[in-house]
């Protein structure tokens, strides 16, 4: 097995500050956005995009997290984590743009489930897909609006993203 690194804590840096500049651009500014993660990484970016694009907007940026595990409809192929919790800002999601961030985007299924997850906490007036690495492979019609790399990849090779928050060091590997 071989293991190159993509990317590392710089470059994961400026990919996030690019993805906030760009959905402050595209919503003209921070204006009803609420910025929500899907568990696990997708949470730890959430969060550092909500105090970007705060820090850009001089405002805050409500944030919080969308677990998608009981949405999903691929649960009998893959082994089943324990659900994490849903956060939703205190002011809801309804006639808010809600960004939906994660830290891999591939076959589509999990933004296909947080769009369902979404239905039952209420309606945003729209929703953007910010993503850290598309690697292709779309088994679904989605496609993210704000990416920070992508990543042409083997179906067969294994995308890994480490975040501080989470593992305790930051880089992107790819494993083939």
């Amino acid at each position: 097995m071989t293991t190159r690194t993509v990317m590392q804590e710089a470059d994961i840096a400026r990919a996030l500050t690019r993805i906030s500049h760009e959905i402050l651009e595209s919503n003209r500014g921070a204006d009803d956005l609420v910025v929500l993660g899907i568990p696990t990484r997708g949470v730890a970016l959430a969060n550092r995009i909500a105090g970007l694009l705060g820090e850009f907007a001089g405002t805050t940026v409500p944030t919080g997290a969308l677990d998608v595990t009981m949405y999903r409809d691929d649960l009998h192929r893959h082994p089943t984590r324990a659900p994490q919790p849903t956060q939703i800002p205190p002011a809801g999601i309804d006639g808010k743009t809600v960004v939906l961030v994660d830290d891999v985007l591939f076959s589509g299924r999990s933004i296909r489930a947080a769009l369902d997850a979404l239905q039952d906490i209420g309606r945003p007036d729209a929703v953007r897909l910010a993503i850290l690495i598309d690697r292709g492979h779309r088994e679904l019609p989605i496609r993210p609006d704000f990416v920070g790399k992508n990543l042409p990849s083997a179906r067969d090779e294994r995308v890994n993203v480490r975040l501080a928050e989470v593992d305790g060091l930051e880089e992107v590997t790819i494993e083939s």
